[in-house]
């Protein structure tokens, strides 16, 4: 625990290390009017909070900047979190009017929303296919020799497939088998669709199998991992000074299974915000990770990110996060 004066001090260093970027001198502190102390005690406290690790002091300047530890108080310490400042929550409440249509997209537009709400990488892990259940479901020809069946989900968003056919396949078949496929699809879960009992037309059947298996082929993962959507993984060039640790970032976010697991870790702890080494891959020491699960309903069905430096604005990112959130659930259940 640190007592106020060094709280302040700390507040104050870690507010200005966000801002500016650069090392925090004790003149700096003292220019603060709530800190009213003279900066030979600021300096002194400085070297108490760089002593008990809040602290880090370059070799090449004299101020200080925070270390993990630092950032960890500031962000448990935030108090009353401030919400998004007018102009964002504009720009959310228009995004969320405007979207609509398949889920794949309205996942991808929102990690791209998000990214360019707070110029981090966003993430986003949709919901697992095995928690979508069908609603409806039709079977069109596309052309003589290609098919397209398409699913309202239960959320209300849309999921097709093309597929080849028969050409000889007459169009009757197609209707009979419409009549199959809205009886007997609805209520199934997209990951587990299964064929109904034979029928005395050996085309509807194929035409029927052919839907099955498009989407059994397509959603091919683990049925607790849902697929990833990143946005903005071009701002990390904009948030590290090396090339090398912009590399490692962005082939961490390449490996899908690795995004899904540091979400899925940081909510698991309880925590909304994974700071440099807490991180459990090495590759991202020099980043935060600010998460919120998203539900439908009563429901948690997905998770959403942002991952920027340990420098990362985080009032401004946890509020981004959770409205988005919150939102995005609202949108899958249709509200």
């Amino acid at each position: 625990m640190l007592d106020a004066r060094k709280s302040a001090i700390l507040r104050k260093i870690v507010s200005e290390h966000i801002e500016t970027g650069e090392p925090v001198g004790s003149q700096h502190v003292v220019r603060d009017q709530t800190i009213d102390v003279s900066a030979a005690t600021v300096r002194a406290e400085m070297v108490t909070l760089e002593r008990d690790g809040y602290l880090t002091h370059p070799h090449t300047s004299a101020g200080r900047v925070p270390t993990d530890l630092g950032y960890r108080f500031f962000v448990d310490h935030l108090g009353e979190r401030d919400g998004l400042d007018p102009l964002r929550a504009e720009q959310v409440s228009e995004f969320f009017t405007r979207a609509h249509g398949e889920l794949d997209s309205m996942l991808r537009d929102t990690s791209r929303f998000l990214s360019t709400l707070t110029d981090y990488a966003a993430l986003v892990v949709g919901p697992p296919h095995e928690t979508l259940l069908v609603r409806s479901a039709l079977v069109t020809r596309l052309a003589p020799s290609t098919a397209m069946v398409v699913v309202v989900l239960s959320n209300g968003f849309v999921d097709k497939q093309v597929f080849e056919i028969d050409v000889s396949l007459p169009d009757d078949d197609f209707e009979a088998a419409n009549t199959i496929l809205r009886r007997h699809f609805a209520g199934q879960t997209l990951s587990g669709l299964s064929a109904p009992p034979p029928s005395s037309s050996t085309g509807v059947d194929a035409i029927i199998s052919s839907c099955v298996a498009s989407f059994n082929q397509d959603h091919t993962q683990s049925p607790e991992q849902g697929e990833v959507y990143i946005g903005g993984a071009a701002n990390m060039a904009n948030q590290f000074a090396t090339v090398d640790t912009v590399r490692q970032i962005l082939a961490i976010l390449e490996e899908s299974l690795v995004v899904v697991t540091l979400l899925s870790e940081v909510v698991a702890k309880g925590n909304t915000v994974s700071i440099g080494a807490e991180n459990e891959v090495k590759s991202l020491a020099e980043c935060s990770l600010v998460v919120s699960p998203y539900q439908v309903g009563e429901e948690v069905v997905g998770t959403i990110g942002v991952l920027g430096p340990t420098r990362m604005n985080y009032s401004q990112a946890l509020a981004a996060v959770a409205v988005v959130s919150k939102r995005l659930g609202q949108q899958l259940a249709g509200e």
